[in-house]
């Protein structure tokens, strides 16, 4: 088809790359592949997770949540901070509020769901730059952002010297860029990292591959709402056509518990501390299938580490 010769010339496939090419694309520590726990509502749910981590010999490398930055206080987000420095993790908290937890009606109809975790207006856009500056403050370097347009902002504010240089602007599943040149669009907009849609093949996952350096965050274990899907023996596959690829483990048969709080505090733990234990099977079919993959070693530091509270103008 001539759309292939044209994409070519664009620098992009063509086609999905169904002959699952080997990356030869790192983190720049030569790592292949690192480990995310996401949905870790607040001081005490990382704090079961790093417990459970450590019970397991599963390393981990970053954590995120998905309540919002505006749901957590000051004191909160300084000893998440705290916690994930002294592990030499990366903390990303979503930024907030997001179009589905206000006034407008589009993201419950049928054709305006993919809306909900985008910011409606420009309030909500700067009610979610205030989200970023207060997190930024307190010590945070790395936000986890679902809208093109706060991706933008971001992006001109850390080059003007407003924002941190080393922040980590992690793009959610929930922006849900599907292919090559879209992800790459992404990258041009300032994402540091992207979050791919759960359902992308293998050989689709190439494709994105063989045009964007961004590490890709891939969930290898799905939440319900997202499809589902449980994916653990594609792990192996995953981290040599993918990297560098953040291995990124859900889970299946869990209630959805945005916007989390005390309320909802055991179940998240528990939640918590059964991703680990998921996380710890699925790096054992790894081990046992693709035995060389390299992985960051515990202690490294890297982008996206807390840092001591400081305010910024």
């Amino acid at each position: 088809m001539k759309a292939n010769d044209l994409l070519a010339g664009l620098g992009l496939p063509g086609r999905d790359l169904v002959d699952l090419p080997e990356s030869e694309k790192r983190f720049p520590d030569g790592a292949q592949y690192r480990v995310e726990i996401p949905s870790v509502e607040g001081p005490r749910v990382l704090e079961a997770v790093l417990d459970e981590a450590e019970k397991r010999g599963v390393q981990l490398h970053r954590i995120s949540q998905g309540s919002g930055i505006m749901l957590l206080t000051d004191s909160e987000i300084r000893e998440m901070c705290a916690m994930a420095r002294e592990a030499d993790l990366e903390l990303s908290l979503f930024v907030g509020p997001r179009a589905s937890w206000e006034t407008g009606a589009s993201v419950i109809s049928g054709a305006g769901k993919t809306l909900g975790a985008q910011h409606r207006g420009q309030d909500q856009l700067a009610y979610a730059l205030e989200d970023v500056l207060r997190g930024v403050s307190l010590g945070l370097r790395g936000v986890l952002v679902a809208d093109a347009g706060l991706l933008w902002v971001l992006r001109d504010l850390k080059a003007n010297g407003d924002l941190p240089e080393d922040l980590v602007v992690k793009v959610s599943v929930q922006l849900s860029a599907a292919n090559a040149a879209a992800i790459k669009a992404m990258e041009d907009l300032g994402a540091d990292t992207y979050n791919v849609p759960t359902d992308l093949s293998l050989a689709q996952l190439a494709s994105i591959r063989a045009v964007s350096n961004l590490p890709l965050d891939v969930y290898v274990e799905v939440p319900d709402d997202f499809g589902g899907f449980v994916r653990h023996y594609e792990i192996p596959d995953l981290v040599r056509v993918a990297a560098p690829v953040f291995v990124k483990f859900g889970l299946r048969n869990a209630p959805n518990i945005y916007p989390s709080g005390t309320h909802l505090e055991p179940t998240a733990i528990a939640l918590g501390r059964e991703r680990v234990r998921r996380a710890e099977i699925g790096l054992s079919m790894l081990e046992r299938y693709y035995p060389g993959a390299e992985t960051t070693e515990r202690g490294a530091s890297f982008p996206g580490i807390p840092v001591e509270a400081k305010e910024i103008a």
